[in-house]
């Protein structure tokens, strides 16, 4: 078929081997080309190809279009916001569990946000407040209420691709429920009744919202993202942007910011320019990341 013919789309269903691309209004079903086979590239939800149409609402994904970023597992491309929720209590916050989410939101050029829900069981202050003084959107969220809602949607429909990411027991199921209705999924009160896991999606799938779109996924952990998204220990200290002001000035060339006396970071940690526990969790991520060895560099290429 003549190129020229080609429609640009969105990808934003993948499943069983097809996919679903939203078109200029059609919603197309298409295989893909056999060459991105041959390429060892596969085409995710969140791309932006061109569709060759071939029969009424069918069609052939011929060429993805450059991606701003892409994850391995969920797979999910050009995601413009990661959306990492943690609750007050029931289950109590894991700051390094949330800074590595986030490091690698930010390793991939991904905006992180941070949602912080339950708030009827406690104040979300001291949590909220580790993660304004570095510089990053905080939306605290009640069940018992509702408050915070109309906040966080109003950020959500502003445009592009939000995906979240949380432990189990944080409340993403129900807060992605309360956020739009369409989603339907399983917390984990009801995962338990109907003896099933908690959560039933099998693909990933966007949501129009606004002018952008939520990512209804299997879900993000910290460590199945770990597991495949890699962070040399020389680019973790640009995966926590409220270093940056300091590590410049830093007079250490290659300084780990961990240790070194001088060190431009730890005197804005004294100084309580960066957070105690945002430079607590880079140091444990620091002395992870040295034991990384180069073949599972390789394997992340």
């Amino acid at each position: 078929m003549n190129a020229m013919n080609d429609t640009e789309g969105l990808i934003v269903k993948a499943t069983g081997g097809f996919y679903y691309v939203d078109a200029a209004g059609v919603l197309y079903e298409c295989r893909a080309r056999g060459v991105f086979r041959k390429q060892g590239v596969s085409p995710l939800v969140g791309d932006r190809v061109t569709v060759e149409p071939a029969g009424e609402s069918k069609g052939v994904v011929a060429k993805i279009l450059p991606r701003r970023n892409a994850l391995v597992r969920p797979p999910l491309a050009n995601v413009d916001t990661f959306a990492v929720v943690a609750s007050v209590a029931d289950p109590a916050p894991n700051t390094l569990v949330i800074d590595k989410l986030m490091a690698i939101a930010c390793h991939k050029n991904i905006s992180p946000i941070l949602v912080v829900t339950k708030c009827d069981l406690g104040g979300p202050d001291a949590l909220a407040g580790i993660y304004r003084t570095a510089g990053m959107p905080v939306f605290t969220v009640s069940k018992a209420d509702g408050s915070g809602l109309d906040t966080l949607r109003q950020r959500l429909s502003a445009g592009g691709i939000t995906a979240f990411s949380g432990n189990s027991g944080v409340g993403k199921s129900s807060l992605l429920n309360r956020l739009d209705g369409r989603l339907s999924i399983a917390t984990g009160e009801t995962s338990r009744k109907l003896g099933r896991g908690r959560h039933t999606t099998r693909h990933v799938e966007l949501y129009a919202f606004g002018d952008g779109y939520i990512a209804d996924t299997p879900g993000f952990s910290a460590v199945e993202l770990e597991r495949y998204e890699v962070i040399r220990k020389e680019e973790l200290a640009g995966c926590f942007s409220e270093f940056a002001p300091y590590s410049k000035a830093c007079k250490f060339t290659g300084c780990s910011h961990t240790v070194e006396k001088g060190c431009a970071v730890l005197e804005a940690v004294r100084a309580g320019l960066v957070h105690p526990s945002r430079h607590a969790s880079y140091c444990v991520m620091y002395e992870d990341a040295k034991k990384i060895k180069e073949w599972e560099l390789k394997d992340h290429a």
